[in-house]
């Protein structure tokens, strides 16, 4: 675990090795590889990038933000009736992956602590109310619970964790 103490985490650049990346998930690779700097262009997510100090072009995991509304009948009836009757703003962490080489190495949880991190500066200035998640199998499910985070209904691989929770 010591070789992932020093990460940087940083928004995505030209300079990164995207290419190289492999987390085992072909969706979360291919989107990293031919998706992710179309995203940023258009302003449809943002992407973070986590590579050793030492080796600051390898991208050993990273994750994406973007904004959010939650329709209130998505939420659990204990939540939605203290709301008001409207859609409620979120942050949706869409991805979240780390390379074969770094997992059970502690990498997901400083990516995931990084995204919480940047999301409450935010919700300084703006309205937040949710952080959403997509756990795209049980492993990332049960990632995610460790953290607090419940699904939005048993039918989705939504989940989320009101801001005021944490």
């Amino acid at each position: 675990m010591t070789d992932f103490f020093h990460l940087i985490i940083e928004p995505l650049n030209t300079t990164h090795d995207r290419l190289s990346f492999y987390c085992g998930v072909e969706m979360l690779d291919n989107y990293l590889q031919r998706q992710a700097r179309q995203d940023v262009k258009r302003h449809i997510s943002r992407i973070f990038i986590a590579a050793k100090a030492d080796r600051p072009k390898k991208v050993v995991g990273y994750y994406t933000l973007s904004s959010l509304s939650i329709e209130l009948n998505q939420l659990p009836e204990d939540l939605s009736q203290k709301l008001p009757k409207q859609p409620i703003p979120a942050v949706l962490i869409g991805r979240l992956a780390v390379s074969q080489s770094a997992h059970g190495k502690g990498v997901g949880k400083m990516l995931l602590a990084d995204a919480v991190k940047r999301i409450l500066v935010v919700s300084d200035e703006i309205a937040i109310y949710a952080i959403v998640v997509d756990a795209i199998n049980r492993d990332a499910q049960n990632f995610y619970k460790s953290f607090g985070f419940a699904l939005l209904s048993d039918d989705s691989h939504r989940m989320f964790l009101a801001i005021k929770s944490i």
